[in-house]
């Protein structure tokens, strides 16, 4: 809902070390996804002001590109400490503008440290190479720079962890950042920016500026924007490649997703169904690497009927209860969206097995939806295809595992996918065949740690080198190359 700035518990930009109001009048409201408690309301700024958080980078830019890199990695020990010291507020924080439960929101917050631990190894990441008697006489070296000023365009699903893949590393590497958060997750964007400050970053830094399409547009457009970090959904993710590529900078953008998750018919059906549920259903499935997908090899009706019978026992309420998985989705229209996909899914032929409108009551405040699993989805249909970000779950027969890896392939999207065997030689093909950038083996959310990269594949990606690990540090840095004759 949009309302005008006049209205009070409007949030504020950050830009050279000061909150300061956007130039808009337009603002929406940031409701509690459980309860539809208004927690605040977000500014949609506009250009000028994504203007005037660039010229704050550029200008701390050139004093921050020449600061120590071991000076630098001292900030981020010091922020990994005010993280650690306030891990449970930001779990809560994260809970109360999100929705999802807090075990996993706690975790969220662990996964965003190790981010910071990783950035605080810029010593040794920054390092370049040599090598002496390249010829007679010559030696080569190389040595990495920071590009300038970086944007960031962040996603409500995870609004600590992806932040911290971006901007830690970018600015440990020397560079200077402006962040763009989702307008539905704003509140832990302003707590990772107030702790950074605490920190000891200098101002300038790190900028944040609340917003919508314009600040995304004015990131993409700045002729002082090097490179540009987006995670969103597949649509949004070209258009940033495309829009912000054609001018010359470099673009990491993380797409949607449609991760299979395989089920031999050798494999433990209890651990495996705990898996299942856990990447099917946490995060009310508002995750790019949740299990959207579970191949069924063979005939393996008791596996189907024990998922069933487990995702029925689902506890499903406020993220702050306990015992609770299953959690709202971000907003209403979201959760529309999904009822959408469900009435296509049992039009075109699927067979609705669980149906978790029947567990939505209209009269609450919170956008919940329960568990909701279609059985012999075909390739072809709707729910198969697209990415569905929401607690649905396909079920696709497939009579050996050349068929279900068949099924991957043809996927357009290539972000995750798991086996569920104890046999080597099914793992060993899987690996090798499996046509996506992330694989599990009896995992079910294979996400990468920070010293590995994110690696999706297909349309799960646009780019070349990913967040995070080796491919982040190539990503914010530019190598430059001296050849040196000493004779």
């Amino acid at each position: 809902m949009s309302i005008t700035k006049s209205q009070t518990n409007v949030l504020k930009n950050y830009i050279n070390g000061q909150w300061v109001e956007s130039n808009t009048d337009e603002t929406l409201e940031v409701p509690n996804p459980a309860t539809g408690e208004i927690l605040a309301h977000v500014p949609i700024s506009t250009k000028e002001d994504v203007d005037f958080a660039v010229k704050s980078a550029k200008a701390t830019f050139e004093k921050w590109k020449n600061v120590p890199v071991p000076k630098r990695a001292r900030i981020f020990f010091k922020y990994h400490t005010l993280l650690s010291e306030n891990h449970e507020e930001l779990a809560r924080l994260i809970v109360q503008e999100n929705g999802k439960a807090f075990k996993e929101s706690y975790g969220e917050v662990q996964r965003g440290i190790e981010c910071v631990e990783f950035a605080a190894g810029a010593p040794t990441l920054m390092m370049g190479e040599t090598l002496s008697g390249i010829a007679e006489g010559i030696d080569s070296e190389m040595f990495r720079y920071p590009l300038g000023v970086v944007g960031g365009v962040t996603p409500f699903n995870f609004p600590m962890m992806v932040p911290l893949w971006m901007f830690p590393l970018a600015i440990a590497c020397g560079n200077t950042f402006v962040l763009k958060p989702s307008e539905r997750t704003p509140l832990l964007a302003n707590k990772l920016v107030e702790l950074f400050s605490e920190a000891g970053a200098p101002d300038g830094t790190l900028n944040l500026v609340h917003g919508a399409h314009d600040v995304v547009n004015g990131l993409l457009d700045h002729k002082d924007v090097k490179a540009i970090s987006f995670v969103g959904s597949q649509p949004v993710a070209k258009y940033i490649y495309e829009r912000a590529a054609s001018q010359g900078k470099r673009v990491q953008a993380l797409a949607g997703a449609k991760n299979h998750h395989i089920v031999m018919p050798d494999g433990n059906i209890e651990k495996v169904v705990q898996q299942i549920i856990s990447s099917t259903y946490g995060s009310a499935g508002q995750r790019c690497m949740a299990c959207s997908a579970v191949v069924v090899v063979g005939e393996n009706d008791e596996f189907v009927k024990a998922l069933n019978e487990k995702a029925g026992q689902l506890t499903m309420g406020n993220g702050l209860d306990d015992d609770v998985l299953l959690t709202p989705m971000i907003r209403r229209e979201n959760r529309e969206k999904t009822l959408g996909y469900i009435r296509t899914g049992v039009e075109e032929g699927a067979s609705l097995i669980r149906d978790g409108r029947n567990e939505m009551d209209e009269t609450e405040k919170g956008n919940f939806l329960g568990p909701t699993i279609f059985d012999h989805v075909t390739p072809e249909m709707t729910i198969a295809k697209e990415e569905i970000f929401a607690p649905v779950l396909s079920l696709l027969r497939a009579k050996d595992l050349d068929e279900g890896l068949e099924f991957i392939r043809k996927s357009r999207f290539g972000n995750g996918a798991t086996i569920y065997t104890k046999d080597a030689k099914a793992i060993r093909q899987f690996r090798e065949e499996a046509d996506a950038g992330m694989l599990g083996v009896n995992v079910g959310v294979p996400a990468t740690m920070a010293f590995f990269p994110f690696s999706g594949w297909k349309d799960s990606f646009y780019g070349d080198l990913h967040v995070n690990g080796k491919d982040g540090v190539n990503f914010y840095t530019r190598k430059k190359m001296i050849t040196s004759r000493h004779d």
